[in-house]
Formats: C-alpha cells, sequence, structure tokens
C-alpha cells in the first residue's frame, strides 16, 4: 500500500462518529437506514485501513449519484439461479448494496456447492473492492471480487482512454495471522489516490501516470487530465482487459466506453461485477488451511528486508495495522474531506457538526 501524503491540516475523528455522520447524509438522500449504514461502514473501512482513496473523501461524490440519476431506494434482485452461477440485478442502487448482496448470495450458495459465482449488472462504483471477499473470509472461505471501471488507461502504447483499471481484491483466511487480503487495481495508482495528492498540492509519485500526450508525469493535476499507468507494462493492461470482461459480459453490464467517461461521468446503473467464494471446506481441512496460511504470512514477514527496508508484509498485513491504530487513535482526515462532507451534508439538510467539534 503506497503511503498518502501528510498534511499539517489533519484531525483524528473516530471511527463511529464518522459512519454516523455519513451514513445520516445518505440517509437524507432518501436511502434507507440500513442501506446508508452500509454504504458508510463501506468508506469509514476503507479509511480505518489506510485506503483513504476509497472512504469518506467519496461522500460528496456520492451525493451527487444519489441526486442524479442513482436510485437511492434500488434494490438488488436474483434474476438468474443456476446452481453456482448467480446474475444480480441492482435496480440502479449503490454499488455497495448490490455488491454486498451478490458477496452473500455467493458465500450462502457455496456453503451447499463449495464454490459460486455471483455476477452484477445495473450496478454503480462500489468503492474498495477488499470489503467483499473479507466478508468470505470471515466465513471460512476465499473470496474474489472484481469490478470494471470508467476506462482510464490506454492500450499498451497508446493514448486514448478505452480500458478500465478494473480492480480485483482476494481474501484468504488464515488462523492467528491477519487475512491475507489483496486489493489491486491494474494501475501505478487511482484517481482517487491522485486526487489526495492534488487536495495536499503534492507531486506524485513516477510510475502512477501520463499526462495527456502520453507522457510520464509527477504532477497529480495533470494526471487528473491524462492517463493512468498500467502496472507492468503490457501486462498490467492485459489483466485490466481481463477483469473488466469477468466483471461485464457474464452479467451483461457495460465494459469498457460503454461505461462513460472522465469528462462526464459514469452511466447509472451501467456497473458490473464479479464475486467468488470458494469454501475451503470443500477442498481440505479448514484448521490445516488456515494454519499453513498462516505459516506462508510468517515466511514473508520473518523474512530479510533490503538494505535500508522496513517491515515486510503479505497483502493486507499493513491495512490490518493500520486498522487497529486508527481504531484506538482515530482516523487523519484532513481539513478539505472534512470540509467537502460538511458541504454534502447541509446540502441534503444533513448534520456534520460532529466532524467540526475540536
Amino acid at each position: 500500500m503506497a503511503a498518502y501524503p501528510g498534511s499539517e491540516n489533519e484531525r483524528r475523528i473516530d471511527a463511529t462518529v464518522l459512519k454516523t455522520v455519513c451514513g445520516d447524509v445518505f440517509a437524507a438522500c432518501g436511502m434507507s437506514d440500513a442501506d446508508a449504514g452500509l454504504l458508510a461502514d463501506s468508506l469509514v473501512m476503507a479509511d480505518l485501513r489506510g485506503v483513504h482513496s476509497h472512504g469518506v473523501l467519496r461522500v460528496g461524490e456520492y451525493v451527487e449519484k444519489l441526486l442524479g440519476g442513482v436510485d437511492p431506494r434500488g434494490r438488488p434482485t436474483l434474476v438468474s439461479d443456476r446452481g453456482g452461477a448467480l446474475v444480480v440485478d441492482g435496480g440502479n442502487c449503490m454499488g455497495q448494496i448490490a455488491s454486498v448482496f451478490a458477496m452473500q448470495a455467493a458465500i450462502e450458495r457455496a456453503r451447499e456447492l463449495n464454490v459460486a459465482v455471483a455476477v452484477v449488472r445495473g450496478s454503480n462504483h462500489c468503492g474498495a473492492m477488499a470489503y467483499y471477499p473479507m466478508q468470505a473470509a470471515a466465513e471460512g472461505m476465499i473470496g474474489l471480487a472484481a469490478t470494471n471501471a470508467l476506462p482510464t488507461m490506454a492500450p499498451w502504447g497508446g493514448v486514448d482512454k478505452i480500458v478500465g483499471i478494473n480492480p480485483i481484491s482476494v481474501a484468504i483466511p488464515a488462523d492467528r495471522e491477519d487475512d491475507i487480503v489483496l486489493d489491486a487495481a491494474f494501475s501505478g495508482s487511482s484517481h482517487g489516490k491522485i486526487r489526495v495528492y492534488a487536495q495536499k498540492g503534492a507531486s506524485i509519485p513516477d510510475g502512477w501516470a501520463f499526462d495527456a500526450d502520453g507522457q510520464p508525469t509527477n504532477d497529480a493535476l495533470a494526471a487528473l487530465d491524462g492517463l493512468l499507468q498500467p502496472i507492468g507494462g503490457f501486462k498490467g493492461v492485459g489483466l485490466a482487459i481481463v477483469s473488466g470482461l469477468l466483471s461485464t459480459l457474464l452479467s451483461g453490464a457495460c465494459y469498457g466506453t460503454e461505461l462513460g467517461n472522465m469528462v462526464d461521468g459514469p452511466r447509472p446503473g451501467a456497473d458490473g461485477h464479479f464475486f467468488m467464494a470458494l469454501n475451503v471446506a470443500g477442498f481440505v481441512d479448514p484448521e490445516t488451511f488456515r494454519r499453513r496460511t498462516d505459516a506462508a504470512i510468517r515466511q514473508v514477514r520473518e523474512s530479510r528486508p533490503a538494505s535500508g527496508g522496513g517491515p515486510l508484509y503479505v497483502p493486507g498485513g499493513l491495512e490490518a495495522e493500520t486498522e487497529r491504530l486508527y481504531r484506538q487513535n482515530g482516523i487523519p482526515l484532513n481539513e478539505s474531506t472534512l470540509s467537502d462532507i460538511a458541504a454534502a451534508a447541509g446540502k441534503v439538510g444533513a448534520d456534520a457538526r460532529a466532524l467540526m467539534l475540536p
């Protein structure tokens, strides 16, 4: 997990307070209390794990979606049920609502069949992908999730934005150690993370973005107008294409430029997602599996770092440490993000004063 730039204008906010305020904002947009709480929880969980690009930074954006085309009362429904193959229509609800519905459906079906896949159409932006496979890992299963995204990358060697970063996440249950949780887009960074750098007036690292002419840039604002760089060159673009196809073609959701663009935004209800649950008990003794996962984690942690290097982590290890720290000491949020939440709250008549207290 790449570090975010620090800021002198940060304040620590209690996670429970933050979730309550954000939930009230979404409820004021017309969502049910349960759905508003789920949506708020997904954002706060991202911040707790240090993934601020997909945290409450998104509140204002989500309010605009809920007021501008996404159905705050939309309900996901199971439209095709063929054993371990499930198709969900999100009904143009917020992506988190459809995604939790689908992930839970896959988990329940995997209890019976050991493997289940639920694909989603008619959805919207679903936030940090780790939120979903972590639910499978909590049930002793391996979870996998993928989604499409607005096209922000070009084919390798090109300059046209026709490929999304189309992230995937995999969660593998452990025993005494923290679960392994990979959450990765196929770009060097995300627009959300670059927005955090732009807010703080900081330069972005090498390898994150190209400008509009396809040249590498460290300027966050130029990056937002340009292209995201894929990880691993042509391999990253290839993986992004495959992830995007899994997330859309099986369910009938929109792929690539069908979804929209970064200028006009996504088409409401056009997103697609992919969720898989693998019941470990259907393959191997679960206790043995979890112990072996622990051993693999310790092998990484106890291996030698390069000269000048710090602790070594498996995917999700640093995020788990961050979550424990932030739950105890509060989530660091900059004044720009807090002001944006307050503005969004004011727009819909919600009360965000709890975030403004010293």
